[in-house]
């Protein structure tokens, strides 16, 4: 997983991060670059989807397909081997019903629509009930700091870099609010070492202070093995 994530490709140095409808983001001075992948066409993939997105991305990879899986707002849990099998959602009554279908859901354009599908109705609130509590020295590679809530926002743990004293830094990424290009965010409050963060200073302080957003300690969460 590690070298998944530390190798994602990134557009060259200085692109500006766009939103869904290909405008520029009113802010370019909170990312340090851009992650090369796509945000499509609808403003779908905010905070809690970039984080669903890449994780998902990771496991297609694999061919481990029966771990994609995420849950709606309302609790319910959706699986991406069900929309493999051939099966759509349906909602009604604020549930989600799987229907038959003679639809062929194995290519990466019918994965792309499932994660669309999550986005839509997935977010910070139902992500945050998902993943399990984390030490912030025990933090590591696809690691969420997460705020739950309408709205929340959600920063993912992009790499960890540790030297022979055991002091770690991390990298983080997002995405905001409308859908945007997922890019890695800058340390304002550290301009030299940006856009590393030093764990240290998180516990310091207690606080994670990103450029859009502030989270505690104890918003540091993993999904479950």
């Amino acid at each position: 997983m590690y070298d998944w994530y530390r190798n994602l490709p990134l557009k060259p140095k200085g692109s500006k991060v766009f939103l869904y409808n290909s405008e520029e983001k009113k802010r370019q001075d909170v990312h340090e670059a851009v992650v090369n992948i796509d945000i499509g066409k609808r403003d779908l993939q905010q905070c809690a989807d970039a984080v669903i997105r890449l994780r998902a991305e990771y496991l297609y990879s694999l061919g481990k397909y029966e771990k994609i899986h995420f849950n709606f707002t309302n609790g319910q849990n959706i699986s991406y081997s069900k929309w493999r099998e051939g099966y759509r959602v349906q909602l009604k009554d604020n549930k989600a019903h799987w229907v038959a279908s003679n639809r062929d859901q194995s290519d990466y354009s019918s994965f792309r629509k499932y994660l669309d599908l999550v986005f839509a109705y997935a977010g910070t609130y139902s992500l945050s009930k998902e993943l399990l509590p984390i030490n912030i020295n025990k933090i590591s590679i696809g690691d969420v700091f997460i705020q739950g809530g309408f709205p929340g926002h959600a920063v993912l743990v992009m790499d960890v870099a540790e030297n022979k004293e055991g002091e770690k830094c991390i990298l983080l990424a997002q995405s905001y609010m409308p859908a945007q290009s997922i890019h890695i965010v800058k340390n304002l409050n550290d301009p030299e070492l940006s856009p590393w963060y030093t764990v240290k200073s998180l516990i310091e302080i207690q606080k994670l202070y990103t450029p859009e957003w502030t989270f505690s300690l104890n918003s540091l969460m993993r999904f479950k093995p």
